[in-house]
C-alpha cells in the first residue's frame, strides 16, 4: 500500500443522515479489553470502500498496536506520528498522549473527513477520554462526542469481565460496558449459542440502556456506529422511548457494577437536582444501606423541570455532567422524570426517596 506524504488533498463533504450540530465534527471513542478486535476494526474502516472520509486516531501506549505496526512499515518502517492518507480517503494518525493535540492538528485539516474514530488503549478508562471533549473549550467549536463503542471478545469476555481486581478497585472491561453507547460482541462463530447468551446477559446486567450488536471479524455496517448521538439533544427522543422500557439490572458478582433506573412524577427543581447529582458525582457523599460510597460511572435521564416547557436531556460520565433542552419533545407531557444511573454500589430505594425528599418541587 502506498502513501502520499504530501498534504492531503482537498475532499468533497459527503452529507451526513443527520445534520451535525452548527457543522461540528462528530466523535466516536472505540474502547474494549485486550484482544477483543478494536484493531480489526479499525482495518476495516480504513481499508474498505465505505464512502467515507473518516480521520482515525490511535491512543494507544507502550507498544503500540498490530495497526501502528502495518502501517508503519509502509513508512520507512518507523512507528509514524504524522496524518498519512489511506487509498480510501480516510486518514490514520498515531499518538502516545492523550489524544488532544491529535485532533488539535486534526483541526487544521477541517473540511478534508467528516467524522472522527478515536481508538483507546485496551486498559484505558474510556470515561477519562469522553471527559476532555466536555471540558475543552477550545476542542468544543469544532467537535462534540457522538458516542462511546466497546468491542467485547465473546470467547473470553465473560472471563475478563468477571476478574476481580486488588483492593476492590473496579475491572477495566467492567467499566468500559458501564460507559458504553454501543457494545460490539465480537468473534461470535467462536462460542456456542449458550455462551453467547451468557455473555449478552452480562453485558445487559451492567448497562441495561446499551445498544448490542453481535458480530464476526469485527465486520458492522458503519451507520450502526456511526451517528449515535448519544450525547446531544439529537438523542432525546431516542432516549426517552428507551427509557420507557429499561429494566434494572442486578449486580452479576458482589460488588460489581449494576443499572439502577426509576421514574418520579411531578416536576423538579433545576437548584436542587443539581445540588443532588453534585452530592452523587462529586462529593460522593450518598451512601447505601450498608454505609457504602454510591460510584456513580454513567448517568442518563429526561426530566421535566419546573422553569422548562419541554423536557430535559440528563447525561453524565463519571464527575461531569450536563442539561441539554431538547425541543423535539413536545409541550404537554406528563411532568415525569425518568432516571438512569450505572455505577457500583447503588441503592435504587435510597436514590428514589432523595429524588423526592429533596427534589421533587410539585405534583401535579
Amino acid at each position: 500500500m502506498e502513501y502520499d506524504e504530501d498534504d492531503c488533498p482537498e475532499l468533497v463533504p459527503i452529507p451526513s443522515q443527520h445534520a451535525a450540530p452548527a457543522d461540528q465534527i462528530p466523535v466516536t471513542i472505540i474502547t474494549g479489553y485486550l484482544g477483543a478486535g478494536k484493531t480489526t476494526l479499525l482495518n476495516y474502516i480504513l481499508t474498505e470502500q465505505h464512502n467515507k472520509r473518516i480521520a482515525v486516531i490511535l491512543n494507544e501506549f507502550g507498544e503500540g498496536s498490530a495497526l501502528e505496526k502495518s502501517l508503519a512499515v509502509s513508512h520507512a518502517g518507523e512507528l509514524y506520528e504524522e496524518w498519512l492518507e489511506l487509498r480510501n480517503g480516510c486518514l490514520c494518525c498515531s499518538v502516545k498522549d492523550n489524544g488532544l493535540k491529535a485532533i488539535e492538528n486534526l483541526m487544521e485539516k477541517k473540511g478534508k473527513f467528516d467524522y472522527i474514530l478515536l481508538e483507546t488503549t485496551g486498559l484505558a478508562d474510556p470515561g477519562a477520554v469522553a471527559s476532555m471533549f466536555w471540558v475543552d473549550a477550545d476542542l468544543g467549536s469544532d467537535i462534540y462526542l457522538d458516542g462511546i463503542v466497546t468491542v467485547i471478545d465473546a470467547k473470553y469476555g465473560l472471563k475478563q469481565i468477571t476478574e476481580e481486581k486488588a483492593d476492590g478497585l473496579v475491572n477495566e472491561a467492567e467499566r468500559q460496558i458501564a460507559l458504553a453507547d454501543l457494545t460490539i460482541i465480537n468473534k461470535t462463530d467462536l462460542v456456542g449459542e449458550a455462551e453467547l447468551a451468557q455473555i449478552r446477559d452480562t453485558v445487559r446486567s451492567i448497562n441495561s440502556v446499551v445498544k448490542i450488536l453481535e458480530t464476526q471479524r469485527s465486520r458492522v455496517n458503519l451507520s450502526d456506529v456511526l451517528d449515535l448521538h448519544s450525547f446531544d439533544s439529537k438523542d432525546g427522543a431516542k432516549l426517552a422511548e428507551k427509557l420507557h422500557i429499561v429494566k434494572p439490572t442486578r449486580p452479576h458478582l458482589d460488588k460489581s457494577i449494576s443499572t439502577v433506573t426509576f421514574e418520579v412524577a411531578g416536576s423538579l427543581s433545576e437548584d436542587a437536582l443539581n445540588v443532588f447529582i453534585q452530592d452523587l458525582l462529586w462529593e460522593k457523599t450518598l451512601q447505601n444501606k450498608e454505609g457504602q460510597a454510591m460510584n456513580v460511572i454513567r448517568l442518563k435521564g429526561m426530566v421535566s423541570l419546573a422553569t422548562k416547557a419541554h423536557q430535559v436531556m440528563l447525561q453524565g460520565v463519571h464527575e461531569l455532567y450536563e442539561l441539554n433542552e431538547t425541543p423535539q419533545l413536545w409541550e404537554g407531557q406528563p411532568r415525569i422524570s425518568r432516571l438512569v444511573f450505572i455505577g457500583r454500589n447503588l441503592d435504587k430505594d435510597i436514590l428514589q426517596q432523595l429524588v423526592i425528599s429533596t427534589v421533587l418541587q410539585s405534583h401535579e
